[in-house]
């Protein structure tokens, strides 16, 4: 392997270990709330909005480091996160009250929002085209690597008599790691030719790309904006398709139900019939063992077959698991002690489904179709109407369980997906193999997301 390929690699896994901070914020609260409620009593609305708290904060958090990713640089937000993530978790530890829980997650948050946009957008801008589909997923394989980590971290921690507390401080250690990573590497490129920082930009294509001509590449970008006009957006009527793709597409990967699992699969399978905390922390173990693993496929496949027949195949998985989940607790009288299995198989279909689909093509599509000029922007709206579906989808979930029954609950998210799979065929473009600067021609020049 090259040196400036060696570089590569190294500056991709390293913005990638940003998903660990998302990933495990995400895994942790489902074991640690079944101890919070021995702890406090807390009601279902409390439930759900101690863990869609974070989401609070995370909205936030993306809504304000879009602009703040345009000025300062992608590499120094990835840092403050890290930083922020790092105190946070020793906040939520220490917590004494519900609200200082629910508040210091709040700040927990903000970083899991500044980092969910600021990592795939310095691994989409240092990627070269043919592999930018791999390298943006690696964010989405971290953050089912720190699901699966905050569960191990659950299942080693719940017969401690500070369980919660010790899983909640344990978060110190994937900040730790990506501050200690970022530390190593260069602003991209792209985000320094829009700074009119070309000779260092010159230099960073060298140091991660080699031997491409670094003239070229710089010349493409600069004809991606307008320099003059570098400070100001004016908003024209052919971005509103890449807004369109991606709120579109956040809309997709969260409103399908997939962190009602995550957050809450603990309690799923309590409500199936696991009889303990331990035992529901143990089974929900699976569910991130096997969401890690089928990230690889979207790794894999996404630069080979392409985004959108990974999203035709993942969405209708989601699609049929859901319904045999709705079909479990329709009929659990009749399936008697067999609901549970029924339950586990269910679930485990759903994040194979998910992890090589939604999951990591979601992140991927966001980092992609937006011009250079408003892709920090962009990227951070999408974000934010990422956690704000996410915030009425994770507060709502215990109280539909509650008012609606849960299979009614899962139906309601079969149709959901039907809905996304519609979208996907009409407006979600395909953008395998294609540059960057490109995408945006193909915006600028009216062509149908279909057609690309």
């Amino acid at each position: 392997m090259k040196s400036y390929e060696f570089r590569l690699y190294f500056s991709a896994l390293m913005a990638a270990l940003g998903g660990l901070l998302s990933g495990y914020d995400t895994g942790v609260i489902s074991g640690a709330l079944l101890y919070i409620n021995q702890t406090w009593d807390l009601s279902v609305s409390q439930q759900g909005f101690l863990v869609s708290s974070v989401l609070i904060g995370a909205l936030l958090g993306a809504a304000s480091n879009g602009v703040l990713a345009d000025i300062f640089g992608r590499k120094k937000i990835i840092i403050a996160t890290s930083i922020m993530f790092f105190a946070g978790s020793i906040l939520c530890a220490v917590a004494q009250s519900p609200m200082a829980l629910i508040l210091s997650r709040m700040f927990t948050g903000f970083a899991v929002g500044a980092v969910n946009f600021a990592a795939p957008l310095y691994l989409s801008e240092v990627s070269p085209k043919e592999k930018r589909g791999m390298f943006v997923s690696l964010f989405q394989l971290a953050i089912t690597a720190g699901i699966l980590f905050s569960y191990l971290i659950n299942s080693a921690f719940a017969n401690f008599e500070y369980s919660w507390r010790l899983m909640l401080l344990a978060g110190i250690a994937p900040a730790a790691l990506l501050f200690t990573g970022m530390l190593f590497l260069d602003d991209t490129p792209r985000w320094l030719v829009l700074k009119g920082r070309d000779n260092e930009a010159k230099e960073a294509f060298r140091k991660i790309q080699g031997d491409i001509d670094v003239d070229l590449e710089i010349t493409e970008i600069k004809k991606s904006f307008d320099k003059k006009d570098n400070s100001k957006f004016k908003f024209q009527k052919w971005l509103i398709m890449p807004f369109v793709v991606g709120i579109g597409i956040m809309f997709a990967q969260i409103c399908t139900g997939v962190n009602t699992i995550i957050y809450y699969a603990p309690t799923i399978f309590k409500l199936a019939g696991f009889d303990s905390n331990q035992t529901a922390i143990y089974a929900t173990s699976l569910i991130g063992i096997v969401n890690f693993l089928m990230t690889f496929v979207a790794i894999a496949y996404s630069d080979k077959i392409g985004r959108k027949p990974l999203l035709y195949i993942g969405l209708t998985g989601v699609m049929l698991s859901l319904i045999v989940m709705s079909c479990v607790f329709a009929f659990a009288s009749s399936l008697g002690a067999y609901i549970k299995w029924f339950a586990v198989g269910s679930l485990l279909f759903y994040i194979v489904c998910f992890a090589f689909s939604l999951g990591p093509i979601g992140m991927t599509l966001i980092s992609e179709v937006f011009p250079l000029k408003v892709r920090g922007v962009g990227m951070s709206i999408c974000m934010v109407s990422n956690f704000v579906f996410n915030f009425i989808i994770t507060y709502s979930f215990p109280i539909m369980l509650k008012n609606t029954g849960a299979a009614n609950t899962f139906m309601i998210f079969v149709v959901i997906c039907i809905i996304c799979l519609f979208f996907v065929y009409f407006f979600v473009p395909e953008t395998r193999g294609i540059a960057l600067e490109q995408i945006e021609e193909n915006w600028k020049n009216g062509v149908r997301a279909r057609d690309f």
